[in-house]
């Protein structure tokens, strides 16, 4: 138990397959996150989301095994609550609907990672939805 005042980091689990990507996320989060785990597939995706119960999930769309929307998919079935947030070069009204579908409530597109994830991340974990302006869709249309 943490001393009085002192709040509970949010735990992350981060899931891509590009072997650089959990640097690149991390060096962007601040001291108020933490980095659970980091899988470079959808179905480590699935197995370590239900062991380690995060509170947020960052994948991408493409990745072995399973993609991340049928991952996605798999772990709402399995009742987990975890909020989620597709880090993706995939833009399109298409891709965009079927991730937040699929339980997604963020999406981010790679080129403006640097510049939306930590905006992307604390409006989700307040309940709101968010999507890149570049992904082709306005979610408030």
């Amino acid at each position: 138990m943490g001393q009085a005042g002192q709040l509970k980091k949010i735990g992350i689990l981060l899931a891509d397959d590009h072997p650089h990507f959990p640097q690149f996320v991390g060096s962007m989060l601040g001291a108020d996150f933490e980095v659970l785990g980091s899988v470079s597939d959808g179905q480590a995706l699935v197995e370590a989301a239900l062991r380690l119960a995060p509170d947020l999930i960052i994948t991408d769309i493409s990745m072995p095994i399973l993609n991340g929307i049928e991952a996605v998919e798999q772990l709402r079935k399995a009742g987990c609550t975890a909020k989620i947030i597709f880090l993706t070069v995939h833009t399109g009204a298409d891709f965009v609907r079927t991730c937040l579908d699929s339980g997604a409530t963020g999406y981010v597109v790679k080129p403006r990672a640097a510049n939306e994830l930590l905006r992307a991340i604390r409006s989700v974990i307040a309940g709101d939805t968010f999507v890149s302006p570049q992904a082709g869709i306005d979610i408030a249309g």
